[in-house]
């Protein structure tokens, strides 16, 4: 293929050679499998966790908000985040990492308010499909599955191709080996730790691509021979725009926010990533992970924390690569990279390449392959949680054991491996790149994003609106994506249908058209007059039989507790309460950083100074090493007891001081003289002892 062999040609100096890209794809994803498998050994044996269906999919609705931040930061950066960002800054300057960042922030802080009402109206559920079906019934969950599952579809096929493409450029591994090779390690550690697993090297993986991403902005701005400090980057950029001007730039500068086809990448962002939030089940697993209390700041800590990395990452590998593209250590010296390249998210391995040389590929590799095993992961997960509970379970065998769930689960998980990895072989060979996936994947999925949020949010949404606006409104989109495009070149072909007027058409048309469409199917309709109760009544997987087989009690492993009516109550207090903070908090954030921020400096058409440049940059850093802060330290720090209690039962039963079952009845004789409230001594609400 053309593309693979020019990618190959341009880091034919700096390539890392094959060894390095297999011992990386293969080696680390080996290494996080058998770190997954030791890990989930130490929970059963010294924390009494049991791999139920429960654990398995929901890691028992316990987790912390620290690992809830983390998850959701490690799910959010994908191949694109750092590839596509690092593109878009190229192409339109400082600009492009802000609208790429600001426009992905606002739907993780805004779902924060869906993730309350999921866990307030629902407590029992696994999916938020569960929640379509319960409300509106089989159709209006069956066209909801179709979207859930093109959203997962979308989003993976992004991760592989983009980090495929990435791994050939900078190592010459071939682009289908990697295809096949990247989910290998992925899947082992999640069929081995399900969610859990996936929350757990989230924050591993989290915490090794903040320091990479720190490392190579500080070399940037403080120590590199050629850039070294914001001034001289700055000084080089104000030269490439004077080679280079960008059309729609105001006076072509790469220093400024006014950019016109900037601001229509933006819109098309932000209409693409409501799609891919609030329609992929993994966002949903995270809110479901999450104990009550631990759902709201967990969601909004990790969506300020995310901000960061695109926005840093690509100021600084996007600006690099401009400042260094006619320099020789530049990989495509002397001439500049292909647009191909660009869509292909090839600017990042470039610049990290002249930055850093071998040093700045490893890093790349590094952060690429974190970012698409871990988000892969948590895809594996909301694939296997829908097809399990939403598929077999409803459809197949309602009355399904513990056992059957979790297996069918993993079978979920091994097939839906290998079938994206096939499917991306298909793309490339069709010349299909990371880039023209993003930009197209709102207009396929966006148009179901007003009724799945008015499903949890609205009483009044009757089922027609809910069924029919999704369909109507994919065929709205597809219109104006092709009719834009046809009209625009007069062709269907990848490149026109690609390019930024047809994208931004079919976008908007896929978010804006259900607003019309609902009032309209309301009109004919009626306002439903719903009373949340039916939701209630979805029910938990019965895990007896698994722990019946461990010799344990349901009630003694983690996430297998029958919620009293009085820690029922208290729940849905401290929900409600969440739930008022969460949409003062999150409205306030997203006219922040979608209008106060920055539509004042591009409605102005300020070009940055040279010490204004000075301090954008420095906020970006000072804002790296916080969200290192939020995500890296803070989840060892909320575990500090958790972890110190394991490292000590790992002690006594390593010298033979205790055994683990001894450890296990000391705890439960302890919570019992506590005072702790047992299942038996208080009825439970009745949803919740139907749920077994």
């Amino acid at each position: 293929m053309d593309h693979a062999a020019s990618n190959k040609e341009h880091l034919s100096n700096a390539a890392l050679g094959q060894g390095v890209g297999y011992g990386i794809v293969l080696g680390l994803g080996g290494a996080f499998a058998l770190g997954m498998i030791l890990v989930t050994f130490i929970l059963r044996r010294y924390n009494r966790e049991v791999q139920t269906s429960e654990m398995f999919n929901t890691a028992g609705r316990t987790v912390k908000s620290g690992l809830v931040a983390s998850a959701v930061v490690s799910s959010w950066t994908w191949a694109a985040t750092l590839l596509q960002s690092t593109g878009v800054c190229y192409r339109y300057g400082v600009s492009g990492p802000f609208w790429y960042a600001s426009g992905a922030t606002v739907q993780i802080l805004l779902f924060a308010t869906l993730a309350i009402e999921l866990k307030r109206r629902a407590p029992n559920a696994h999916t938020y499909l569960e929640i379509i079906k319960a409300r509106y019934g089989t159709f209006a969950h069956i066209v909801f599955l179709v979207f859930g599952l093109a959203t997962n579809i979308l989003v993976s096929l992004m991760l592989i191709v983009g980090g495929s493409a990435t791994v050939n450029a900078l190592t010459g591994m071939h682009t289908i080996a990697a295809i096949y090779l990247l989910p290998i390690g992925v899947i082992a550690y999640t069929l081995v730790g399900g969610l859990k697993a996936t929350i757990l090297t989230d924050w591993v993986h989290t915490f090794i691509l903040l320091i990479i991403i720190i490392v190579f902005s500080l070399t940037a701005y403080a120590s590199h021979d050629v850039l070294g400090s914001p001034g001289a980057v700055y000084d080089l950029l104000v030269k490439a725009a004077a080679r280079h001007p960008v059309d729609g730039n105001k006076d072509g500068s790469y220093l400024t926010m006014q950019s016109r086809e900037g601001a229509i990448f933006f819109v098309i962002n932000i209409v693409g990533n409501f799609g891919t939030v609030f329609l992929d089940n993994g966002y949903y697993n995270k809110a479901i992970a999450a104990s009550p209390v631990h759902a709201l700041p967990g969601y909004i800590l990790g969506g300020l924390c995310w901000f960061a990395i695109p926005w840093l990452t690509a100021t600084t590998m996007g600006l690099t690569a401009l400042a260094m593209e006619n320099t020789p250590w530049f990989p495509t010296y002397p001439d500049r990279m292909s647009d191909a390249d660009v869509s292909a998210g090839l600017v990042l391995p470039y610049a990290a390449v002249a930055l850093l040389g071998k040093g700045g590929a490893i890093g790349t590799l590094l952060i690429v392959f974190m970012a698409v095993t871990s988000a892969t992961s948590s895809q594996l997960i909301a694939v296997s949680t829908i097809c399990t509970y939403d598929l077999y379970r409803t459809y197949f065998n309602p009355s399904a054991s513990g056992k059957r769930l979790i297996w069918t689960s993993h079978a979920v998980v091994v097939g839906y491996g290998l079938f994206i990895a096939t499917f991306s072989v298909g793309l490339w060979y069709a010349g299909v790149s990371m880039g023209y996936l993003y930009l197209m994947m709102g207009v396929i999925i966006s148009s179901a994003v007003l009724p799945a949020t008015l499903a949890l949010v609205w009483a009044g949404q009757n089922k027609w609106a809910a069924s029919l606006s999704p369909i109507i409104g994919l065929a709205c989109a597809l219109i104006a994506w092709l009719v834009t495009a046809k009209k625009e070149c007069g062709d269907l072909g990848v490149a026109c249908t690609g390019s930024n007027n047809p994208m931004l058409a079919g976008n908007v048309a896929a978010l804006l058209s259900p607003v019309v469409l609902v009032a309209v199917f309301t009109l004919i309709f009626g306002v439903d007059k719903y009373d949340w109760k039916s939701m209630m009544e979805i029910r938990r997987g019965d895990d007896h039989d698994l722990a019946d087989a461990a010799g344990m009690d349901l009630e003694d492993i983690p996430g297998g507790h029958n919620e009293t009516t009085v820690e029922f109550d208290e729940e849905q207090r401290k929900l409600s309460r969440a739930g008022k903070i969460s949409k003062t908090a999150t409205v306030v954030m997203t006219l922040a950083f979608l209008i106060l921020w920055p539509m004042p400096m591009y409605g102005s058409g300020y070009i940055f100074s040279k010490p204004f440049f000075t301090g954008w940059v420095t906020i970006g850093i000072i804002w790296i090493f916080c969200s290192f802060i939020g995500v890296g330290l803070f989840p060892l720090f909320e575990s500090r007891a958790t972890l110190a209690r394991t490292v000590k039962n790992i002690f006594l039963d390593v010298t033979g001081k205790s055994h683990p079952k001894t450890i296990h009845a000391q705890a439960v004789e302890g919570q019992k003289t506590s005072g702790d409230v047992t299942p038996t001594e208080k009825s439970a609400p009745k949803s919740i002892v139907e749920s077994g």
